[in-house]
């Protein structure tokens, strides 16, 4: 019979970046003023290590239109919260978020079919 030394309890679990509820309430006001206008339909939230994202889809199977990313490493920098458009350009960027949600109500976004 063989015995194996016990396997180590890992310490401490990798943080995970969040949307905190006072973060949550901007994004989801301006998520519902615009399922009101019918442009966007579905959301998903992902928390990750580095980041977390708030994605914006007009349908369920399609890739997002914009995502609200938090990446509190840049708050320093250029600021933690930032949306990025459906082609990858960064739309606006800052630390006060309900700043960078104003690019949402600084014209209609429509999408082109």
């Amino acid at each position: 019979m063989t015995l194996q030394p016990p396997t180590p309890f890992p310490g401490r679990l990798p943080e995970q970046v969040a949307f905190h509820r006072t973060e949550l309430g901007p994004i989801l006001s301006v998520y519902g003023r615009m399922v009101a206008a019918g442009e966007w339909r579905d959301y998903a939230i992902s928390s990750l290590r580095e980041l977390a994202v708030f994605s914006v889809f007009r349908r369920t199977a399609e890739t997002p239109l914009y995502r609200i990313e938090k990446r509190p490493k840049l708050r320093q920098r250029q600021g933690q919260f930032s949306v990025i458009g459906p082609e990858g350009q960064v739309l606006r960027r800052g630390d006060d978020l309900a700043q960078v949600l104003k690019v949402f109500e600084a014209r209609r976004f429509r999408v082109i079919e």
